[in-house]
C-alpha cells in the first residue's frame, strides 16, 4: 500500500488495508524493527505519525517483482495462439480487478 499511495498514517493504513488500528499499529511496529518501514512526525498534526517505507523495502519489492515476472513470462511461453487470444479478451477484466 505504501508502495502504491505513498506516505500515509497507520489509522489511513489501516482503513486501505480493511484492519482494525490496533492491528495495523502491530504491523508497522513489526515492519519498523525489520527497517522496512519508517516513522515520522506528520507535518500537519504532531500528535499523529505517519509511515513511509524505507530503501530497503522498495529494493524487497522491486526483487519480488523482479522474480514473479520472471517466473510469468516462463509460464506463457508455452501458451498458442488461441490461448493468447483468451488472454487478451480478458485483460480488461483482470486489469478492472487489479484496481479494487
Amino acid at each position: 500500500t505504501l508502495a502504491r499511495c505513498g506516505t500515509a498514517t497507520p489509522g489511513e493504513l489501516a482503513r486501505k488495508e480493511h484492519v482494525q488500528p490496533p492491528s495495523m499499529t502491530r504491523i508497522v511496529a513489526l515492519l519498523e524493527s525489520k527497517g522496512l518501514v519508517k516513522l515520522e512526525p506528520h507535518p500537519e498534526d504532531r500528535r499523529q505519525k505517519v509511515v513511509t517505507q524505507t530503501e530497503r523495502a522498495e529494493a524487497m519489492l522491486e526483487e519480488s517483482r523482479r522474480k514473479r515476472n520472471a517466473f510469468l513470462s516462463s509460464l506463457v511461453e508455452g501458451l498458442g495462439e488461441d490461448e493468447w487470444e483468451k488472454l487478451r479478451a480478458a485483460a480488461p477484466v483482470l486489469e478492472k480487478l487489479a484496481h479494487l
